[in-house]
């Protein structure tokens, strides 16, 4: 689940930066921009389409799991 932001100051003063593991082009996965309490999510497809936002804490401990190779909860 993912927590809202209450402001779009946050949003419009975002900066986004793609995966690593992004295509050639750089438009075949999700771009992601560091809110300071959230982290926000959004197709690199579709950079004007919705954005997911989770908790900081909570989206740093899915990337350690997914980096060690588990999945997590």
């Amino acid at each position: 689940m993912s927590d809202r932001i209450s402001s779009t100051v946050g949003m419009a003063a975002a900066v986004w930066r793609r995966s690593s593991y992004s295509g050639p082009e750089g438009n075949e996965c999700v771009e992601v921009a560091d809110l300071r309490t959230h982290i926000a999510v959004r197709d690199s497809k579709n950079t004007t389409g919705p954005v997911l936002t989770f908790p900081a804490d909570a989206f740093a401990s899915f990337v350690s799991e997914v980096k060690a190779g588990r999945r997590p909860d």
